[in-house]
């Protein structure tokens, strides 16, 4: 029995493989791809929110390391304690392209951890979408090469 689901399941597969139902590009989440490779962070904003204006908020807590010893792998976690979050983005001000990470989480609760490569020295800016508006805080994480805390 289970050669037979094996020869089912597969061809089910190449079957829709060779209709193109299986292709990747068609089935994942659209996102901002021009905004992920602007250089200025402003207009990577404006791109994906409409705006780049931000309220400071002390609702939004950035968990980061102050200095990070190897820029290659930093941590960072984002919580927020506001209502009716809609997008939790976080920009790296000093990198090539600063905007680093957007995750639509529509009604779920505010948090987001991740690991990120760090060019240098940069504020990290996180930013949360909530009823509407923008809301923001940054955190400065210093870089240091080889570890040796300069």
């Amino acid at each position: 029995m289970k050669r037979r689901t094996l020869l089912k399941t597969s061809l089910a597969a190449s079957l829709l493989a060779s209709t193109g139902m299986l292709i990747p590009g068609r089935v994942m989440a659209a996102y901002p791809k021009t905004a992920f490779q602007n250089a200025d962070a402003t207009a990577a904003l404006t791109e994906v929110f409409g705006s780049s204006d931000y309220a400071e908020s002390g609702d939004i807590k950035i968990k980061a390391p102050e200095i990070a010893e190897n820029g290659a792998v930093v941590p960072i976690q984002v919580t927020s304690s506001m209502s009716d979050i809609e997008s939790i983005s976080i920009i790296l001000s000093n990198n090539p392209t600063p905007f680093a990470a957007s995750f639509n989480l529509h009604g779920s609760i505010g948090f987001v951890s991740t690991r990120f490569k760090m060019a240098g020295t940069s504020d990290v800016l996180a930013i949360v979408k909530a009823g509407g508006k923008l809301h923001a805080t940054k955190q400065e994480v210093k870089v240091t090469i080889g570890g040796c805390g300069g």
